[in-house]
């Protein structure tokens, strides 16, 4: 199977909303969770879901890190679901794409965020911090969910090559038979919205993204030089990247590594209250001072 993001339910927190918000990049889809209890505010994390994910990735987790006492922001990236191309002159080259993310966070204006790439948001997220030289007005700090320090396995590149000459010559909708999830204890509804969403999905986004993924270069040494607490969450099994590797990256970078066996490729969708509960603990003690958002 390809490196999707996965999706067993679409149950939404009470407390979440799906909005458009604005910004200096174009217009973005998000799911804006607010706390549980306001009072309790203790800062905002903003989430970047993986290749042809959405924002509906992280519905599993939002209870829990609202319970913890954080705003969350769940992204359509440009190009993604609900996003579509976000302005008139879309581009999905990495750079623009982290500019995307640094513009959401701006629009915000909630003071530094926490930020989380999962598997090829990990990617985008990643360039976002260097972009900003892990800007400290900007970032609380950054995790990295199932993501890995270059390109994905080998395994993994020759179905992102097979899926990159399907889209030269099949549309989307005959390319899905292909990929979609035949797990049968997938509820009817997700695989419908599956189907959506992959269908309202960019080509050009699709194809940009996998041979970024084909392409990418190790960069740890560049992220590890910049001063920012980071968290690197390692869900296994994972044909992705190998938890051997995701392991030794959180080593060289001084990361927090959070270990979640049978978490798989998605922890946030398999092992969603435990993945909660590392990421409010991890969020809990960066030791940054945040500033409560003004009313």
């Amino acid at each position: 199977m390809l490196c999707v993001s996965q999706l067993l339910t679409l149950d939404k927190p009470s407390n979440a909303r799906t909005r458009r918000l604005r910004t200096s990049r174009g217009v973005f889809a998000v799911l804006d969770t607010e706390p549980a209890d306001p009072v309790q505010y203790r800062g905002t994390a903003l989430l970047v879901p993986g290749f042809m994910g959405s924002k509906e990735d992280f519905l599993p987790v939002l209870s829990g890190l609202s319970r913890g006492g954080y705003r969350v922001l769940a992204m359509d990236g440009r190009g993604q679901h609900e996003t579509g191309t976000a302005s008139s002159a879309p581009s999905y080259a990495k750079s623009e794409l982290a500019r995307d993310v640094v513009a959401v966070a701006r629009q915000l204006d909630a003071g530094a965020v926490h930020l989380l790439g999962h598997s090829y948001g990990g990617l985008i997220a990643r360039a976002a911090v260097l972009d900003t030289l892990g800007d400290p007005s900007l970032w609380a700090s950054l995790t990295l969910m199932n993501f890995g320090p270059g390109p994905v396995s080998a395994a993994q590149q020759e179905r992102l090559r097979m899926l990159l000459s399907g889209l030269e010559s099949m549309t989307p909708a005959e390319i899905w038979p292909f990929i979609e999830n035949q797990e049968s204890d997938v509820a009817v509804g997700v695989k419908e919205f599956l189907r959506r969403r992959w269908l309202a999905n960019a080509p050009e986004h699709l194809t940009a993204a996998a041979d970024q993924m084909l392409g990418e270069t190790d960069l740890t040494t560049r992220l590890a030089d910049i001063d920012l607490a980071k968290a690197v969450v390692s869900g296994s099994p994972d044909a992705t990247w190998s938890p051997e590797d995701v392991e030794q990256m959180a080593h060289r970078l001084g990361a927090d590594l959070i270990s979640l066996p049978g978490g798989g490729h998605s922890p946030n969708v398999h092992l969603p209250n435990e993945t909660a509960a590392a990421l409010v603990d991890f969020w809990d003690h960066c030791g940054t001072a945040f500033q409560r958002r003004s009313s």
